[in-house]
């Protein structure tokens, strides 16, 4: 079924008819529709997956060496990141296993075929589409769980990546459930530009996140000991040497490479794009302290799949804080 992405049971001919016919009886495979395709001059293909009367965006990334899938995990978003397109939509629901892991079976179906279609086969998986993975720790967990197993989609725990924001009380849990690589959403070198542009840091700021971070990779093996740090380069905002300097001390007891990505515009937005002269300064200041550090190439942006772009359809979009969001049920972080 995952290994395969097959979805009849009168095609898995590798078990006898009885066996089959059983299985017609009580069960069926379902996986979530692509309802939308649209693919990018660079090869990067947009999904939009029908969950529900609802839709969340999948992006897969072919490179040279590898493919890589970006995976929803929440209908909308509930952190209200300033930058970010998807916290502009308001938050609906989270995403079921089946809907997470759907998307993972979906998009191999499609790009699996290699010999017919000529696109490299899914290696990595990044939790990294439209919601907070750590707000939907109960179905996200056992989804990579799917991925990781081998009678699953069987990637290596270095294949498959976990993105934060932050929220601290499921990422002190998390090393306990599983163990797959780890990105922090950090972009803020100080807890005064973060409290503006990330909104959960005002509730768990910098230095209890990070705390949170160095204590998950001391007990991770798929992080090899170092954390992936996402900076989004926001102009005149964040994207100063002086900013590069502060974020090169505030890091120095942080095993870690810094990624560093130009910000993809949306509607409405209140920022600029870095110019490219700003983040190569910003760039050369960070190496010479020592740090690993690689400025992402922008990918899909012509079809709004680049990083921060992706917005799908929330039917309520009442935008739900963040606040009111762990005063409820499933997301109140001290229940997960």
């Amino acid at each position: 079924m995952y290994h395969y992405c097959c979805d009849d049971f009168d095609e898995m001919t590798d078990i006898n008819k009885v066996l089959r016919s059983k299985l017609k009886e009580v069960a069926e495979i379902r996986a979530p529709e692509v309802v939308e395709e649209q693919r990018s001059t660079d090869g990067t293909i947009k999904w939009a997956i029908a969950v529900g009367d609802q839709r969340v965006e999948t992006v897969y990334i072919p490179e040279e060496d590898r493919a890589t899938l970006c995976v929803s995990s929440q209908v909308g978003c509930a952190l209200e990141c300033k930058f970010c397109s998807t916290a502009q939509q308001g938050f609906n629901r989270n995403l079921r296993v089946s809907e997470i892991i759907g998307q993972v079976w979906r998009a191999a179906k499609i790009v699996g075929a290699v010999k017919t279609t000529g696109v490299r086969p899914i290696t990595n998986v990044v939790m990294m589409g439209m919601g907070e993975p750590l707000l939907n720790l109960n179905n996200v967990v056992p989804a990579m769980e799917i991925m990781l197993d081998d009678f699953g989609f069987g990637l290596s725990k270095r294949r498959v990546t976990l993105s934060t924001s932050g929220v601290v009380p499921a990422l002190d849990k998390l090393g306990d459930m599983i163990d797959v690589a780890l990105a922090i959403s950090l972009h803020a070198p100080n807890d005064t530009i973060r409290d503006e542009i990330v909104p959960i840091n005002k509730k768990y700021n910098i230095e209890t996140f990070l705390n949170s971070v160095r204590g998950y990779i001391s007990k991770s093996n798929a992080n090899q000991g170092r954390v992936t740090i996402e900076y989004v380069m926001l102009d005149h905002v964040n994207d100063g040497t002086e900013h590069a300097h502060e974020l090169a001390a505030l890091l120095k007891d942080t095993p870690c490479k810094i990624n560093l990505i130009p910000w993809n515009p949306f509607p409405g937005a209140p920022y600029g794009r870095s110019s490219n002269s700003r983040i190569d300064r910003f760039s050369k200041v960070l190496m010479e302290y020592g740090f690993t550090t690689i400025v992402r190439k922008t990918r899909g942006d012509d079809i709004d799949a680049a990083c921060g772009q992706l917005a799908g359809d929330v039917i309520d979009r009442t935008k739900r804080t963040l606040r009111k969001r762990m005063q409820g049920e499933a997301i109140d972080v001290k229940a997960v």
